[in-house]
């Protein structure tokens, strides 16, 4: 009677002694290897794919007698046809490892939901227009994801853009044969809901000094962090990566790195004279110098300053100006006061200063115009008209 050995490293097939075959993945490129032995030799073979379900189904045919690996590979059989299961692992073991640590999770919990969703042995090109609508309104009513809460159209289009993202991927990708894993995208060209009123608060002039009255009550490096997203215009999380090595006090320069920016831009920006004071405290109060974090964690000086410290202290520091909780101030409404306040500026000055790639994401996104700009710019068409 045959023997099967099942575990995550390799799989056997056969009898010890007889026909005992293993097939294991190549633990640099991670492409399936069979191997067996033959008057006493220990022979190996690339299978020359990275389909597990593929793998083990070869190694019981080898074992059975129904097939050999074929030493220069000319006897490629056609592969098992894709399916979603098989194409989110694939995704996930090439491209999610490269992205960041919170967009990595994102697409680890998309990827549970659109499986669940759809099923693991679903054909990717038998996806349609139905499927989609289905999918929406589903996951608006709650009743797909995990949570079982109901979502708005702002998450919906977040996991839409994930799911095309794959597809696209896929119809761009080759597997060892050179063969397209997926012949075309079959949702290309559907449109993803989007949020009609989205909620883009824009922090005041009078909500930002209130908070920066009380800044240094909640601890020096809340107070940099605060002057910096104010005077650059930049996310709170390339603010906390800063370095010393990449600030420039007598040059009033500062170096963003393309690591620590969504849009992977790096670029050099000019600091203001705020910008500069707030930074010769931080090297007051820190190492000042080398590779040293500019706002280091307090339980680690060699670390920078945490996402979940910078949330805690500004939710603290709204409490301590005596500002009512409201829904989406946070840290990026500072980034969309920089760009309300220069909105005089030309667009091209404006996205290089505050490290926008594209200009039509300022001006849907980030810039809202208030009461005095409105009424100033009436005022400025009646002097035109007047003249």
């Amino acid at each position: 009677m045959a023997r099967t050995k099942r575990s995550r490293r390799s799989y056997g097939a056969g009898e010890w002694g007889r026909n005992r075959v293993r097939v294991f993945p190549d633990p640099k490129t991670g492409i399936f290897q069979i191997e067996w032995r033959e008057n006493g030799r220990r022979l190996t073979r690339s299978l020359r794919h990275r389909d597990w379900t593929r793998a083990k189904k070869q190694a019981d045919e080898f074992a059975a007698g129904f097939g050999e690996p074929d030493p220069n590979g000319k006897a490629e059989a056609e592969p098992d046809p894709l399916t979603l299961g098989r194409l989110f692992d694939i995704y996930g073991e090439e491209v999610t490892p490269t992205k960041g640590k919170r967009t990595r999770q994102r697409d680890r919990v998309a990827t549970r939901m659109f499986l669940d969703f759809f099923g693991r042995d679903r054909r990717p090109e038998t996806l349609s227009q139905r499927d989609w609508d289905r999918f929406i309104r589903e996951r608006r009513a709650g009743r797909a994801g995990r949570s079982g809460q109901p979502v708005g159209n702002r998450t919906i289009e977040w996991d839409l853009t994930f799911l095309m993202t794959v597809l696209n991927w896929a119809a761009r990708s080759r597997d060892e044969n050179g063969r397209l894993l997926l012949d075309s995208n079959p949702l290309k060209g559907l449109r993803k809901p989007k949020e009609k009123n989205p909620n883009r608060v824009v922090l005041s002039e009078d909500e930002y000094h209130a908070m920066l009255g009380i800044s240094r009550q909640v601890g020096w490096r809340f107070h940099i962090a605060l002057v910096l997203a104010h005077e650059t215009g930049h996310r709170i999380g390339a603010i906390r990566e800063l370095r010393w090595a990449d600030i420039d006090i007598e040059g009033r320069e500062v170096l963003w790195r393309a690591e620590h920016e969504k849009t992977g831009y790096e670029h050099v920006t000019p600091l203001t004279t705020e910008a500069v004071a707030a930074l010769e405290e931080a090297g007051r109060m820190g190492s000042g110098s080398g590779n040293a974090p500019v706002l280091p964690s307090p339980s680690d000086a060699t670390r920078c300053m945490s996402r979940v410290c910078a949330h805690h202290w500004w939710k603290k520091a709204e409490r301590l100006a005596g500002l009512e909780p409201r829904r989406g101030r946070g840290w990026h409404s500072l980034r969309r006061k920089f760009a309300s306040d220069l909105m005089e500026l030309p667009l091209k000055v404006l996205c290089e200063l505050g490290g926008w790639k594209k200009a039509q994401t300022v001006l849907r996104c980030y810039q809202q115009p208030d009461a005095v700009q409105l009424r100033k710019a009436l005022d400025s068409r009646r002097r035109n008209r007047s003249a």
